[in-house]
């Protein structure tokens, strides 16, 4: 469980430049996917999609030394290994940093392919 009651809340604790960069990247998964819900998951600021309860669709969070896009689950950002080249990534995970922020076209190609996944997901 988080300690904020919102990503405001959260975002607000953070050094000047990360808050940018998390707000930025904030605005561009709201944009990409207008129907998701802000929540916490796993203690950090998320979007859940889908109806009724939903699924995570991503998260983010601010590190010591980077900020992080977090995928929770599946494959997909081993599928876009060619698209992340200049970031670091482990299985459900996309660090960048506010002086290396998170291309737009990525993020709304990255939302696109959870949305995607997360439709699949419902449908069976």
């Amino acid at each position: 469980m988080s300690d904020f009651d919102s990503h405001d809340a959260y975002l607000a604790t953070l050094p000047p430049d990360q808050r940018a960069a998390l707000e930025a990247l904030r605005g561009q998964i709201a944009a990409a996917a207008p129907q998701a819900r802000e929540v916490f998951a796993y203690g950090i600021p998320a979007f859940r999609a889908g109806p009724g309860k939903g699924r995570i669709l991503l998260g983010y969070a601010a590190m010591k030394a980077h900020l992080g896009l977090y995928v929770f689950e599946g494959d997909l950002l081993a599928r876009l290994e060619d698209r992340l080249a200049g970031f670091s990534t482990s299985k459900g995970t996309l660090r960048f940093t506010p002086e290396h922020p998170l291309p737009d076209a990525l993020v709304r190609e990255i939302v696109a392919a959870r949305l995607t996944e997360i439709g699949a997901a419902e449908a069976q």
